[in-house]
């Protein structure tokens, strides 16, 4: 079934509110580490079974965390993640260049911003896996932290983009050490596959503004709290002069139709349907009705569409190998 026909027919979940080459010294993997002498008293059972749930590192590199560090837990646990991030940058150096078309668009809302990011891997098994789920998870917080700490005066709404470059030299979040670039390389470590911080959007809006948002193909974790999860997503910007009841749900239709008619532009109200404005969102026949356009939709509703970013999971790297 097509992705328009299946935005039509099938109910999905949603919510209303660069990469760079690094240098890198080949070492011996980490769990073959040599930690010198036993350290009994240090490896006790409840210390290591601490140090295992704390981590979730193995018994074998959690005992040798122990033993290394003299049995000073929050030593041990640094140098548990020290010893990963290490294997992880030597995988990620073997990885580099293996395609990887494949992950997640995240979406996290907050207050009046949102954002979009895109990570991606090689196969749609590992995009499954919590550990890669996790990754997203954590480079929209960092780009929502980035976003919010961003001292704008706002008298209408803000849209930004950050590449691939850009989104790996981010800081994690708060209260979070290192920045993604570094939970990049753990997560390669961890999963095996190369993986690619691709690309990031984020809007802010005032008062009077809204932004509608879909994300299609949802996968969801009760651990990832607010984050949405799917191959496909987007953000409407809309201005509007009271918060209604139904905006949440005209939001919602926004982006859908968004995902599904992948507009070029807004274009305008007085857009004649068909020829060169078929890619204007506002004249395209509206995704769940196509007797009308858009534009149609929207008037009666109190809203303007005023602008809209719409993700695609893969599509930049199918642009380019097109290209």
């Amino acid at each position: 079934m097509s992705l328009l026909r299946s935005l039509r027919f099938f109910p999905v979940a949603c919510t209303g509110l660069s990469a760079r080459s690094v240098l890198l010294q080949s070492s011996q993997p980490w769990h073959t580490f040599h930690a010198g002498p036993s350290l009994a008293s240090a490896s006790s059972k409840e210390l290591l079974m601490k140090l295992r749930r704390k981590t979730g590192y193995s018994f074998v590199n959690c005992k040798k965390a122990l033993e290394t560090c003299g049995g000073d837990l929050k030593q041990a646990e640094a140098w548990l993640h020290k010893q990963a991030q290490k294997e992880g940058w030597s995988k990620a150096a073997k990885l580099y260049g293996r395609k990887a078309k494949e992950g997640l668009i995240g979406l996290l809302q907050e207050g009046n911003t949102a954002v979009l990011v895109e990570v991606n891997c090689e196969t749609d098994f590992v995009s499954r896996n919590l550990k890669f789920q996790q990754l997203v998870q954590q480079v929209a917080l960092g780009t929502l932290s980035h976003c919010q700490s961003l001292q704008d005066q706002l008298s209408t709404y803000t849209k930004g983009f950050l590449n691939s470059s850009e989104l790996s030299e981010l800081a994690a979040g708060p209260g979070t050490e290192g920045t993604l670039k570094d939970h990049l390389a753990l997560a390669i470590g961890k999963l095996g596959e190369n993986m690619i911080l691709k690309r990031a959007a984020w809007v802010k809006v005032p008062s009077g503004f809204y932004v509608g948002s879909y994300v299609h193909g949802v996968t969801q974790s009760p651990s990832l709290h607010n984050l949405v999860l799917g191959k496909y997503a987007a953000l409407v910007v809309c201005e509007t002069c009271e918060q209604s009841a139904n905006l949440q749900d005209v939001g919602r239709r926004l982006g859908q139709h968004v995902v599904g008619m992948a507009p070029l532009s807004v274009g305008s109200l007085d857009d004649e349907p068909g020829g060169e404005t078929e890619t204007r969102m506002l004249s395209q026949p509206y995704l769940l009705d196509p007797s009308i356009t858009l534009g149609q939709y929207v008037q009666p509703q109190g809203v303007s569409v005023v602008d809209f970013v719409r993700f695609e999971c893969g599509e930049v790297e199918e642009a380019a190998e097109a290209e």
